[in-house]
């Protein structure tokens, strides 16, 4: 059942380089993924890189040398220690919105033009949950982060990423160590609402 797929599927940041799943079966998940999740008017903008071995090591070092750049020497100690955290994971994904598929939408339909790039967020954030979730159906674990748009540049250079594809964020993923916290939870009645 979809609810209890969904309370399996956490924040896991201690990951280590090891995979229940075969590669091939990691990329048909997040296939059928991308493929399932909804977008507004069918737009289909969500892109997806899935990378594995160095590419995975490549973009977490690419992270650290940008993040040189802003962070200074003197405090990076915690900041390469938490991307080491993220390239120590089996792989990596990065999410991407097709942003000529957008302005395509925005022309084409000018009413809701100042609608579609939300629209375009929110079909990239159904398919970063639906893909974390089945993850963690697996058995892999995996956090969501967001280095972007400080990664940008460098991504689309180092993965050749297409000049449309806009940087949404970034998934390691592998078999995650540790206990699980508990998870807190407002009170049900504060979030939800019925009107009749």
């Amino acid at each position: 059942m979809i609810l209890q797929s969904a309370a399996k599927r956490r924040s896991r940041y201690q990951l280590t380089n090891k995979s229940p799943l075969p590669d091939a079966q990691i990329v048909a998940l997040v296939q059928e993924s991308v493929k399932q999740a909804p977008s507004s008017f069918n737009s289909q903008s969500t892109r997806v890189l899935v990378l594995f071995d160095k590419k995975h090591l490549q973009f977490w070092e690419l992270v650290k040398e940008e993040l040189k750049k802003i962070v200074p020497s003197a405090s990076f100690a915690p900041t390469e220690e938490k991307i080491n955290s993220f390239a120590a994971a089996y792989g990596t994904l990065l999410f991407f919105e097709d942003w000529q598929t957008v302005e395509g939408l925005q022309h084409k339909f000018p009413a809701y033009r100042e609608n579609f790039p939300l629209w375009a967020y929110q079909a990239n954030a159904m398919a970063e949950y639906l893909i974390w979730t089945a993850f963690a159906e697996h058995g892999l674990g995996a956090s969501l982060q967001h280095y972007n748009p400080l990664v940008d540049a460098a991504v689309a250079e180092a993965f050749a990423v297409p000049s449309s594809w806009k940087l949404i964020a970034q998934m390691p993923f592998g078999v995650s160590v540790g206990e699980d916290g508990a998870k807190e939870f407002l009170p049900i009645e504060e979030r939800v609402k019925t009107v009749k």
